[in-house]
Parts: structure tokens; C-alpha cells; sequence
């Protein structure tokens, strides 16, 4: 049977029809708006206050020492990615991004997707320019190049870059196991939780360098279309690549 989410006043029955119910609040305005419907304010309030209590066991609550004054939907860019989000502005003026769906969910990351997050960070320039590389060699006389799954031509914009073998999540398991962190990662690796701070990322440049160089020696990439990607990559294991990517 479902379990029930309850924020506020507000009784969803389900976890992903409370998803699709502030989907629907962040999908009401554009970047740089500021929350401006009372309703849309009033649960938002209500869904941090049922998620901070959990936050605060972690030494990262988004009430911070003050109040909040107002949310906005902002557009949050790293290396390689960009994706829009609630941000909490509150009364002395300090501010933080939050994802509605971790505080639906009621689970703050953690110290092993914070360490996931630091290697994807460690290799995210790399994989750009081997993504770039791959187009250039690969490419027909309009640029495009085959996905391995569909065989259909596609373009730099409307590819990803996937791991065909091993997954990023076993090496990044693997890296762990050959540094003795399985079980725990010491301090002073990764970066501590902070306000706006969207990607954890390796404080030690030796580590991130280390993590660089265990993938790059390992990972075997192929260019699929986003729709492969997303819907059938995860199905093929150990997957024949007939235009191998090298990160470099």
C-alpha cells in the first residue's frame, strides 16, 4: 500500500502525487520569479518545516538562524548541467537553493551521494570535451553521430555521453574500496554542506586528481540519444561499443 505524505494541512496519498504538486508550483513561474501566490508560499513553508527537523540532525537546516522571508525559482548551472529550482530567501538576507523532491522524499543526501557528487564534479569538464572530441571524430558532414542503441543520427545537443561499462556508480564504489572509505569517507574530503552550495566537491585536489585518473583508466563511453539514455541504456550490460569515447 502507498504511505501517505502529509505537509502542513495538506494530505497527499501518495509520495508522487505530493511530487507532482509542487512539480506543478515550481512549473508556475519562470527563472528569477519570486513566489508571489500565498498558497504556493504557505506550502512551501509547510514543506520545509516537515524537512527541516531532518536537516538539522545534519548541521544543514534551511531555516538557517533566521526566518523565511520569501521562496524564488532560479536556474542553477554547474559543469556540464543546468536545472531550475526553489530557492529560500530568508529574513537577514542569507539564501539557499532546496530541492522539493528530497524534502518530499525526507532525505537529505548524505555523505555517499555528497561523495558521488564530488566525483561527477572531479570528471564533468573531462566528459564535456570527450563528448566535443567524439562528435569531431565520429561526425557526418552535418555533425551528427550515430547513437550505439538506436542507430539513429543524432546531434551534439540531442546526445548524451553514457557510461556503457562499468557503471559511474560501481566506480565510483570501486575508488572507495581501493581508499579503504566503504564504510566511511574522513573528514576534510568533500566539501561541508553550505548555503547555495548545489554539488558537493573534492577538497583535496590529490583525491579528485586520484578519482580523475581511476575512471579515465576504466570507463568505456558511448554517445546515445537522450531518449536511449533515459528509457533503454540501463538494460545492456557489458554492451558491445562500436565508437568507444575515450576521456582523456
Amino acid at each position: 500500500m502507498a504511505k501517505s505524505v502529509t505537509v502542513g494541512s495538506r494530505v497527499f496519498k501518495t509520495q508522487s502525487s505530493a511530487l507532482e504538486h509542487f512539480k506543478k508550483i515550481l512549473h508556475s513561474y519562470q527563472d528569477n520569479d519570486r513566489v508571489n501566490d500565498g498558497s504556493h508560499h504557505t506550502d512551501l513553508v509547510d514543506l520545509i518545516d516537515r524537512y527541516d527537523p531532518i536537516l538539522e540532525a545534519v548541521g544543514e537546516p534551511l531555516k538557517g538562524n533566521g526566518q523565511i522571508a520569501h521562496f524564488e525559482r532560479r536556474l542553477n548551472t554547474g559543469t556540464g548541467w543546468s536545472s531550475s529550482g526553489f530557492w529560500v530567501v530568508r529574513n537577514d538576507g542569507s539564501e539557499t537553493d532546496f530541492s522539493y523532491i528530497d524534502a518530499v522524499k525526507g532525505k537529505p543526501k548524505g555523505i555517499s551521494q555528497d561523495f558521488y557528487n564530488a566525483c561527477r564534479e572531479a570528471v564533468a569538464l573531462d566528459l564535456i570535451q570527450a563528448k566535443k572530441k567524439a562528435f569531431k571524430d565520429y561526425g557526418d558532414s552535418q555533425g551528427r553521430v550515430v547513437c550505439e542503441l538506436t542507430g539513429k543520427l543524432v546531434t551534439i545537443d540531442e546526445a548524451h555521453l553514457d557510461h556503457a561499462w562499468p557503471f559511474f556508480s560501481h566506480m565510483v564504489s570501486g575508488f572507495r574500496a581501493a581508499r579503504g572509505w566503504s564504510s566511511d569517507v574522513p573528514t576534510g574530503i568533500i566539501s561541508e554542506p553550505a548555503d547555495g552550495q548545489m554539488k558537493s566537491v573534492f577538497i583535496d585536489q590529490i583525491v579528485a586528481d586520484a578519482f580523475r585518473s581511476f575512471h579515465h583508466a576504466q570507463a568505456v563511453m558511448r554517445i546515445l540519444s537522450k531518449e536511449a539514455n533515459l528509457q533503454t541504456a540501463s538494460a545492456a550490460r557489458k554492451p558491445k561499443v562500436a565508437r568507444p569515447v575515450k576521456v582523456s
